[in-house]
């Protein structure tokens, strides 16, 4: 164990000086992708219909090749779906990411290429582990993470039914991914896959628990939500104070899908010793694109050099069908941009539905502000993801409050009331007061967005948000119901339309 912890640690070592290049040099490496997916595109279908061959700069495949939404793209991915293959890339497409979407709203089906796996994921995962090693662990704390086993808490694969005949799956992209681990990362993970990748997710955190209790662990993985759910069945079986007292050398938890800040707090009650460390991924179905590279800092750097060319279109001009888009040499610091990606596995000029914000040109490091339709904008306060998570965070930390989760949406006018914003939040353990939680979270929103304080100015355009408290257990319920358990599902925090409150309201009086 001790040889294999010690060649962990050499590779990782020996992998950041690669690292440092990409960052260092992100538009060269950015035009070599390009190039790069260019040639692989050429010769397919669509590379065919959009005549790739003649594309020999970056404008001219912004002439040539329009914007993409899902929805545009799929008659190409529903060929790979039947079975055709060279239809949007050029290796067989053998699996799959059924991507989450939220609640019941329409799961997508993402190509997953043999390319978008090597070069993509996993090469981002090496890369995320040589930035721990080398910027996270300072001397004289030593590094256990090659020493032990990871738990990734994800999701399920089935067989493909579009075309039974042939032996392709789909299934959460976390499932994809452990499925085809390479040989030194399946090594180090646990439990077998016949555990992990079961389709009950109650009885999978089950029998997780059980297998897992009693072996070193030293990492983990998962959407922060469901991983509290998995530690508190740990701490029902072992009936242990907190889980370093199960896995005392349980040093990481890489997250995401959600925002931390509104689940820190518990996190620290599990995770007590000083040796913890915590950090955030933004990867997806359609690909891995950002790592937190700085123990000190919650931005992540965005990852050039793993398979995908990157395009923005400035917040303002989202809603055109076919905005101007521009690339990493133009983006400016503080402004919100909708991500647009072109991929090694067939997204070309894919409108992922992603918004960021840029904190640092050098290297290029962004921040995840949400989702181009999760917000609430109903008199033009244009509250985001991210002013939201914010603002619940500060109101828990200032109440001592817990939350395990919420959601919001608007609240029309009636009866001569004014429009709201209406919140349902689950605590874990509630404020004492919860009008000064309220009245916290709304100075907090009014902080954090100019536009939602402008239209809270002495109520007169929007009043104090509708906060209510929602039984244990609700959203737990609602997306049971969904078939939603696990892997990366996620409530949707935001919506500029009331049928998730709707239908959880609608739940509770049943």
């Amino acid at each position: 164990m001790k040889l294999l912890h010690n060649a962990f640690r050499w590779l990782m070592l020996k992998r950041f000086p690669q690292v440092q290049y990409w960052m260092q040099h992100p538009f060269e490496t950015q035009n070599l992708h390009f190039s790069y997916l260019m040639y692989r595109g050429k010769d397919t279908l669509f590379g065919k219909e959009f005549k790739f061959s003649s594309i020999k700069k970056i404008k001219d495949f912004k002439k040539q090749v329009p914007l993409f939404t899902y929805e545009q793209l799929y008659p190409y991915i529903e060929k790979h779906l039947k079975g055709k293959q060279n239809v949007l890339w050029s290796s067989p497409i053998q699996c799959f990411a059924k991507s989450s979407g939220t609640t019941n709203a329409s799961s997508k089906f993402i190509p997953v290429s043999p390319e978008a796996l090597q070069e993509g994921h996993y090469k981002a995962g090496k890369d995320l582990l040589a930035m721990y090693i080398c910027n996270y662990i300072h001397y004289p704390y030593d590094s256990q993470l090659g020493n032990g086993k990871n738990i990734s808490l994800g999701g399920s694969l089935y067989p493909n039914e579009f075309h039974p005949k042939q032996k392709t799956t789909y299934g959460d992209v976390s499932a994809v991914i452990m499925k085809n681990l390479p040989l030194w990362a399946k090594w180090y993970r646990t439990p077998c896959l016949s555990v992990a990748l079961m389709r009950s997710w109650e009885e999978k955190i089950d029998r997780m628990a059980k297998v897992t209790v009693h072996k070193k662990i030293t990492f983990l993985s998962g959407v922060p939500s469901w991983t509290l759910l998995f530690l508190e069945k740990i701490l029902a079986i072992t009936q242990k104070k907190h889980i370093h007292e199960v896995w005392p050398h349980l040093e990481l938890f890489i997250h995401g899908a959600v925002a931390f800040q509104p689940y820190a707090q518990r996190f620290r009650t599990f995770f007590p010793e000083k040796h913890m460390h915590y950090m955030e991924v933004y990867n997806a179905a359609e690909g891995f694109f950002a790592v937190q590279d700085l123990s000190d800092q919650n931005e992540m750097v965005l990852l050039v050099d793993h398979g995908i060319f990157y395009e923005f279109i400035p917040f303002d001009n989202i809603t055109q069908e076919q905005p101007d888009t521009i690339g990493l040499e133009d983006v400016q610091l503080g402004i919100t941009y909708a991500m647009v990606i072109t991929t090694n596995a067939g997204l070309w000029r894919y409108r992922i539905g992603d918004t960021v914000q840029f904190t640092s040109l050098q290297p290029f490091r962004i921040k995840i502000v949400g989702r181009t339709k999760h917000y609430i904008n109903v008199v033009g306060e244009e509250l985001m993801v991210h002013n939201a998570e914010m603002a619940v965070a500060k109101a828990c930390q200032m109440t001592n409050a817990t939350i395990d989760n919420y959601t919001a949406g608007p609240k029309y006018c009636e009866k001569g009331n004014p429009n709201a914003h209406e919140w349902l939040i689950e605590f874990i353990h509630p404020p004492k007061d919860l009008k000064k939680f309220v009245s916290i979270l709304d100075q907090a929103l009014q902080e954090l967005n100019v536009d939602y304080a402008t239209k809270r100015h002495k109520d007169l355009v929007l009043p104090l948000p509708l906060v209510h408290p929602l039984p244990k257990g609700t959203f737990y319920r609602w997306m049971k119901r969904q078939g939603k358990l696990g892997g990366q599902h996620k409530v949707p925090r935001l919506a500029n339309e009331r049928k998730y409150i709707e239908a959880i309201l609608a739940m509770l009086k049943a």
